[in-house]
């Protein structure tokens, strides 16, 4: 899954867009309403791509998991909402992730981790990483390698002039 540039922020709900840089904040904008105000540093900020869950044989990536939503679903929102009881969110959770770590991982970061699911699903942000997306970004990266490296020779081809000797003659 792609992840990048979305943001959760303690003490606000929901998702947030990363918009750009300033001063001593980030403009962030709701995935959900499209609010956008600034948040700074002494706020909690996670961004979802560096996120982890802990299992048994050791961290998955939160995209990953998603990943495994995505494909059960079919591509759909969860049948199970974020507001079930704790025995059920277990149990869906357990078909999703069978070794996740139950000690490590408490009821309210799964019923978060659903609730984002949902929440990305249905504005849709969740972006499969599928082979032509990989191929794509190499591609575009190879070929910005090849105008670099032209513009390159260009430069060396250009025969430079100075101004002064010019001047003088």
């Amino acid at each position: 899954m792609e992840l990048k540039g979305i943001l959760a922020i303690s003490g606000e709900p929901g998702l947030y867009k990363m918009i750009k840089h300033s001063k001593n904040s980030i403009i962030v904008e709701s995935v959900v309403d499209g609010r956008r105000f600034p948040a700074y540093a002494s706020s909690k900020i996670s961004a979802l791509e560096d996120i982890a869950i802990y299992t048994n044989e050791g961290d998955v990536v939160l995209g990953d998991v998603l990943k495994k939503i995505y494909e059960k679903e079919d591509g759909k929102v969860t049948p199970i909402s974020h507001k079930v009881s704790a025995k059920e969110i277990k149990e869906y959770f357990s078909q999703i992730l069978p070794t996740y770590d139950k000690e490590r991982v408490y009821v309210s970061d799964i019923k978060r981790l659903i609730n984002w699911y949902n929440t990305l699903q249905t504005n849709d942000l969740l972006v499969l990483k599928t082979e032509e997306t990989v191929s794509e970004s190499k591609t575009k990266d190879e070929s910005e390698t090849e105008v670099e490296s032209e513009t390159e020779v260009e430069k060396e081809e250009k025969p430079e002039t100075n101004k002064n000797t010019e001047e003088k003659e």
